[in-house]
């Protein structure tokens, strides 16, 4: 990340950004394909009105028969941002593991909906990490 941007002079300083482009590299290194997903949410507004809005989900990382469904959040501080996170991930109709992935420290917690909060040095520190 840092040798090729320096060489193309390139100034990337969004936070967000860079963490994500670090969750990349270290799926990659640990040898997962990684794609972005796409999930549909359909729903009905309060006028009666059918909707569908697609939502993406920052990676979805494969390995063999593993697959995991990973947000990049650099925080939450309020509920409304934790469901934003929540959003596309709760609407994955599969049983694979779904996480999100802070940049504040935090204890790894798995919520009521079975996706799971750590941080992003648990994340990168810890070999198991997907397996918290």
């Amino acid at each position: 990340m840092g040798l090729r941007n320096a060489r193309l002079g390139f100034r990337q300083v969004e936070e967000t950004h860079l963490m994500e482009n670090i969750i990349y590299n270290e799926l990659r290194s640990r040898g997962y394909s990684v794609d972005v997903g796409v999930v549909e949410k359909r729903g009905t507004d309060e006028n009666g009105k059918e909707y569908k809005n697609q939502l993406e989900i920052d990676f979805v990382a494969n390995l063999g028969s593993k697959r995991y469904y990973i947000q990049s959040a650099f925080s939450m501080p309020t509920e409304e941002k934790r469901i934003q996170e929540k959003a596309s991930l709760v609407n994955v109709n599969d049983s694979f593991k779904k996480i999100i992935v802070v940049k504040d420290v935090v204890n790894v917690t798995r919520d009521e909906d079975g996706i799971t909060t750590m941080s992003i040095y648990d994340f990168l520190l810890k070999e198991n990490s997907l397996e918290l």
